[in-house]
């Protein structure tokens, strides 16, 4: 395969100038005026490189999405190739000052969201405008959606990104590499329940009798629930938090759980999620309320995933890119379009490490190749990848 677009065509120097902009542009997934001032920005440049933008307003408290599109026909209805990406991160106004300062060592570049995901974000948008300014442009149309809430599982953002799932051929996320630049080919699905346990309450000293301890209701469920994980088919249930009682002298009426659960496929769901859903207390005299569900589904690699991830391969490859897919328990935006049933490659973006953390940084050695990687992929995929 001959290329098109070369590491040599990436103004690195440019690129990452921008880069440091958009990071210090902090844009916690709380704060809605900080997302949408990046999306301001993002916005300017995607104009004035020729590309389409259409903004969706924020709502349940969160920033604008932003959707960058490549010039078509009138009335076109062709399925497009959909990039995802995300503006927000999770890391508070103020960490670029002291915890995380932008700051350079040897090929680490270090900023709070430059890994996760930042750096990628602005690569897609680089490799986009480039892609479309090249010959004839991209095969297929091409649609870059910028979400605000992410970090918090998109829940203002699932509705359009389903929306335009439905009209996508391809789906690649821009979410970072892993591990020395593996990308994601898989990701287990994603449920978050909340769990309360309600007793009675009574005096633990002159009256224990009296009550019905919700903390002892819910250690037997801790167990009941962690007795759930099977890590021959990647399942995994964890109780993160739990909190109850008033007092040490008295028996507590209630007691509150946080339950995370990954699952690998949809049978694991089905299974995992019902279980969950169904726990009782052994004692008549105790309640137990359970709310929450799937957030992401399971995102296994269907064959047109793998059709897709042997044409990055190949384009890879003449790049010096190894590419090498893993599957990964963290969920992103693309559990969802998979979920649809289109062909989906996750963890395009530049790669590092330290995602989440006051160490986060990417390799710089890895932008120009893995940008030059994404507008390659933008001007080869056709129905036939």
């Amino acid at each position: 395969m001959t290329l098109d677009i070369s590491p040599d065509d990436i103004d690195q120097a440019a690129l990452l100038a921008e880069l440091r902009h958009w990071v210090e542009l902090e844009t916690h997934t709380p704060d809605a005026d900080a997302v949408n001032r990046l999306a301001d920005r993002v916005e300017e440049i995607a104009k004035a490189g020729g590309l389409l933008t259409e903004r969706t307003p924020g709502t349940m408290g969160f920033g604008d999405i932003l959707a960058v599109r490549s010039p078509r026909p009138a009335g076109s209805n062709e399925k497009s190739t959909l990039i995802l990406a995300h503006l927000d991160t999770v890391h508070a106004a103020g960490t670029i000052k002291d915890k995380l300062p932008w700051r350079q060592e040897g090929d680490r570049l270090y900023g709070p969201g430059i890994y996760d995901m930042k750096a990628g974000a602005l690569m897609a948008l680089e490799a986009m405008k480039l892609a479309v300014r090249h010959g004839s442009g991209p095969k297929l149309p091409v649609d870059l959606l910028f979400m605000p809430d992410e970090e918090m599982g998109s829940v203002s953002s699932r509705a359009l990104i389903e929306t335009y799932g439905r009209n996508a051929r391809y789906a690649l996320v821009v979410e970072p590499a892993r591990d020395g630049g593996k990308i994601v080919v898989a990701r287990k699905g994603v449920a978050m329940y909340d769990i309360i346990v309600r007793g009675r309450a009574s005096h633990a000293g002159s009256k224990p009798q009296d009550g019905r301890s919700a903390i002892r209701a819910a250690a037997r469920l801790v167990l009941e629930l962690e007795a759930l994980n099977d890590p021959v088919r990647g399942i995994t249930v964890t109780v993160g938090t739990i909190r109850g009682g008033t007092g040490r002298n008295t028996v507590p009426a209630e007691c509150r759980m946080q339950v995370d659960a990954r699952l690998p496929d949809d049978q694991a769901a089905l299974e995992i999620l019902g279980k969950i859903e169904a726990v009782k207390p052994v004692d008549p005299d105790i309640t137990v309320e359970v709310t929450g569900g799937l957030s992401r589904p399971p995102f296994a690699q269907s064959e047109s995933g793998r059709q897709l991830f042997d044409h990055a391969a190949e384009i890879a490859a003449e790049l010096g890119i190894t590419l090498e897919g893993v599957s990964t328990g963290g969920g992103s935006d693309g559990n969802f379009t998979a979920a649809l049933g289109v062909a989906t490659l996750d963890g395009l973006g530049a790669d590092g490490a330290g995602a989440h953390t006051f160490d986060e940084y990417i390799h710089v050695s890895s932008v120009a190749p893995r940008t030059a990687m994404l507008a390659n992929l933008m001007l080869t995929l056709d129905g036939k990848a």
